[in-house]
């Protein structure tokens, strides 16, 4: 595959880029995925604990197999270090997403950044930069961390 992008364009709901090889499509799976995948990367690595969230994540919300999760993850992290342009590129798919969608994303986020145990200040970072870069608002991620303490605090 080549790294070298040389154009974009929406189709849809796809992300299509043109290369040196032919023209290569992204979907929303895939920006979710790239999105946890540089959430958990923002501690320097990704941690085993992370990208075994990121794969259950994945597989549990697009109702995927195990197989098709992991395939889906590893192409992402193989292709945004191949094609680090393709990052920006891939923010042209997040008007695709629902409220409700930028909601799920942003809870799947912050599973990540405390699948490892560790809530790093780089990590808050990069959820930080990820949910404004792709328009979720304050109001959408203060539901996303409600939830998450929901599911994670003690019953009251």
């Amino acid at each position: 595959m080549s790294s070298e992008l040389l154009a974009s364009r929406i189709e849809g709901s796809q992300l299509v880029v043109e290369t040196e090889d032919g023209p290569e499509t992204y979907d929303t799976r895939f920006l979710v995925a790239a999105l946890l995948i540089d959430i958990a990367r923002g501690s320097g690595k990704i941690e085993p604990e992370e990208s075994s969230q990121i794969i259950d994540l994945i597989e549990e919300y697009f109702h995927l197999e195990p197989a098709a999760s992991l395939e889906l993850v590893t192409r992402a992290i193989s292709e945004l270090a191949d094609k680090p342009t393709l990052t920006k590129l891939l923010l042209e798919l997040a008007p695709a997403l629902s409220d409700r969608q930028k909601e799920d994303v942003a809870f799947m986020g912050l599973k990540v950044v405390a699948a490892d145990g560790r809530r790093s200040f780089s990590e808050m970072e990069k959820f930080k930069k990820a949910t404004s870069d792709i328009g979720i608002s304050a109001e959408i991620v203060h539901r996303a961390f409600d939830r998450y303490f929901a599911q994670t605090m003690p019953g009251e």
